[in-house]
């Protein structure tokens, strides 16, 4: 069966009404709402038609029918006008992003905010993988006799603190010969060339400052790699039960939102474009999410992908909103933390 100018203009019209009212769409209302010059008839055999197409479905207590994910997956790839935030609204949510204190997790913790709040969805984001992240500042701040803070910053963005303790008194001679040690070996390297390997290396060449060195840099090492393991940050999970669609697996829908590992699976996928991703009902990985969609969008620092934002809401969201929506937080994400990344 073929797909037809009407039928593409009576499927994209069952669409919008229906994510705009949330219950089934007769033909009646379609009728009188496109102002087509055919039946009432003529429009219920064409929504028989996409029904069999797969692109509609009619629930078993109503006439109406309402879109299937085939028919949202049709509607969002072929149909879709694309609804893009006005200049005055992209210049609030600017100003209100770099209210934040600058670093990634205040950043995104801010746009998970701000996106929650204007989808009435759960949103996600990952902090920056430090993949590529090279070393922008090592300190050792003494707090103690024998008690002092490593800090390491990488370039993009990520601050990790360890407290650690060791046998001598961390004099301000220790806390100068440990910053010119990671001066000469690791600032302005890569975050993932600071390992227990190197590390011992290291140590046997140090001669007598290595008993003092050793738990030092061996704290570094540790803050290395912790600062490569990705965050997933979410905010909003509970509007998730303002919505309907969920009224019969809410419990186990926020169960599984309590899951970092199948949630970090989802958002770290890679796209093969610019564009935000989508993920609708059952093209999702995960059972828990088959009455959902996901949309997400790769923010870059510095010119390379680092992480991700976007939403989990039900497949009744309004596509053409959103999508853009979420593609300029997350430009507007990758711009400040490339900014701070350059200060």
């Amino acid at each position: 069966m073929e797909m037809t100018e009407r039928k593409e203009k009576i499927l994209a019209a069952v669409v919008e009404k229906y994510i705009q009212t949330g219950e089934p769409i007769g033909s009646k209302a379609l009728v009188d709402s496109l102002g087509l010059s055919v039946s009432s008839a003529t429009v219920r055999n064409e929504m028989a038609d996409l029904s069999d197409m797969g692109y509609l479905e009619q629930p078993h207590t109503s006439a109406g029918r309402i879109p299937s994910n085939q028919g949202y997956r049709y509607y969002v790839e072929h149909l879709m006008t694309t609804c893009d935030m006005s200049p005055s609204e992209k210049s609030i949510i600017s100003s209100k992003l770099r209210e934040s204190s600058g670093e990634p997790q205040s950043v995104l913790e801010k746009a998970n905010n701000i996106l929650a709040d204007l989808t009435h969805c759960t949103a996600v984001s990952t902090t920056p993988s430090e993949a590529q992240a090279v070393v922008k500042r090592i300190e050792l701040v003494p707090i103690g006799t024998r008690t002092a803070m490593v800090v390491l910053l990488t370039t993009t963005g990520m601050l990790k603190t360890r407290v650690c303790r060791t046998d001598k008194e961390i004099t301000i001679d220790i806390a100068e010969n440990f910053y010119n040690i990671a001066k000469q070996y690791f600032i302005g390297k890569p975050a993932s060339d600071i390992t227990i390997p190197r590390i011992q290396t290291l140590a046997l060449s140090l001669g007598e400052k290595a008993l003092t060195m050793t738990p030092l840099l061996v704290a570094l090492c540790d803050l290395a790699e912790m600062s490569e393991r990705t965050e997933l940050l979410l905010e909003g999970q509970s509007n998730l039960l303002g919505h309907k669609e969920f009224e019969t697996n809410a419990f186990e829908l926020m169960e599984f939102l309590r899951r970092a590992e199948p949630l970090n699976r989802i958002f770290s996928q890679r796209t093969s474009s610019d564009s935000p991703s989508v993920l609708i009902g059952k093209e999702n990985l995960f059972r828990e999410l088959q009455n959902s969609t996901v949309i997400f969008s790769k923010y870059s620092i510095g010119g390379h992908e680092s992480g991700t934002l976007g939403i989990i809401g039900p497949t009744r969201v309004d596509y053409a909103r959103l999508i853009p929506s979420i593609k300029y937080l997350t430009d507007v994400v990758g711009i400040i933390l490339s900014d701070n990344m350059e200060d």
